[in-house]
This record gives C-alpha cells, sequence and structure tokens, in this order.
C-alpha cells in the first residue's frame, strides 16, 4: 500500500498540474509542484485505509487515481476538521483564503442527499485519453448501480462534461467561485439499471 499510495500521489500531482482549480489556489506552477503531492497525499491516505481509493496500475507504476467518498463521509466531523486545520494551514499558508473561499462554496452546493462522491479522478498525463479514466470510473460505478446508489461530482474543466456524461452524470448546475475563481460544473448521476 506504501509504494501505491507514493506512486498515486505523484500521478494526481501531475494529472491536476494544470486544473484550473490548483491554478486558482496555487497560481505560481513551482509553487503549484510543491503543494500538490501534500495535498495528494493527505487526501489518498485515509481514503485507502477506507478502500474507497481506487489505482490503476502497471507493473509499480500508478497509470490512475479515483478517490471516492461513502455515502455521508463528504462532510469529514468537525472534531476532524479541526484535528487537521493546523496542517491545512500549513500547507496553505498564504492561499488559505482562497482555498477556504472555494471549499465553502463546494460545501454549500453538495447535495444532502446519500450519495458517493466522487472528489478526484485523473490519469497520469502521457495515458490520458487512453481509457485509463473509463475503466476507474466504471468499475466505482457498477457497485453504485448494483447497491441502487447515486454518485456526484464536481468538475473543474468544462472540457471533461462530455467524458462524465457518457458515464450517466447530468450537469446539475454551474458554480463559479466569487472572486473571479474558476467554475465547476456540479454533475449527479442516478443509478442506472443492472443489466444481466
Amino acid at each position: 500500500m506504501r509504494a501505491d499510495l507514493h506512486s498515486a500521489v505523484g500521478t494526481m500531482a501531475r494529472a491536476f498540474q494544470d486544473d484550473p482549480v490548483m491554478a486558482w489556489i496555487f497560481p505560481d506552477e513551482a509553487m503549484r509542484r510543491r503543494r500538490l503531492p501534500p495535498f495528494f497525499a493527505t487526501a489518498i491516505r485515509g481514503n485507502m485505509r477506507q478502500g474507497n481509493t481506487e489505482v490503476m496500475v502497471t507493473g509499480d507504476q500508478v497509470l490512475g487515481c479515483a478517490i471516492w467518498l461513502a455515502p455521508g463521509t463528504w462532510r469529514p466531523p468537525l472534531r476532524r476538521q479541526l484535528m487537521a486545520l493546523p496542517s491545512v494551514i500549513f500547507r496553505l499558508r498564504s492561499r488559505l483564503a482562497v482555498a477556504s473561499t472555494t471549499y465553502g462554496a463546494l460545501i454549500a452546493a453538495h447535495p444532502e442527499r446519500p450519495h458517493w462522491y466522487l472528489s478526484g479522478i485523473g490519469a497520469d498525463p502521457p495515458v490520458q485519453g487512453t481509457g485509463v479514466g473509463g475503466a476507474l470510473m466504471r468499475s466505482r460505478l457498477a457497485r453504485c448501480d448494483a447497491a441502487g446508489e447515486p454518485a456526484y461530482l464536481e468538475s473543474s474543466k468544462e472540457i471533461n462534461v462530455p467524458f462524465y456524461e457518457r458515464h450517466g452524470f447530468r450537469v446539475t448546475r454551474e458554480l463559479t467561485i466569487p472572486g473571479g475563481g474558476p467554475t465547476f460544473w456540479l454533475m449527479w448521476r442516478k443509478p442506472q439499471e443492472v443489466k444481466y
């Protein structure tokens, strides 16, 4: 698991290097290269223990990673948020206000109905467009369908919306972060009928 974690963190950091939200929070490219690995390490580490981070691996390289949060777990308990606060402040430093505004807007728009939440999915840039993301999506969504559970995500790139639509998601709203921030496409997926 430790090798997968390290490789998954690197894959996600590279996949999100040009992401509009990450560029908004960390506008300097060198800063982004330094700050994304610890950001993703925190996001992935706890989730791997719960079995909700999926990776596609070849040899010892993680080609892609999907970070899912189970129904009822997308909003961490207040105690856990307070415990994580010193680390968050340290990692974000001067970008804390921008990140807080972004996170706050997403939290306010997040649906309350129980669902699987795709908090992040990425493929290593050399293998983007080769089916890695689609395979990661199908893996979890098949389980959502079997259990009759919906799914939700926020796309930070309009160009990715058709990819998610092919997997059954539909845009429910566009959300632009205040202060000149990026736009998100909020997407919901109803469970699909399981075909035998």
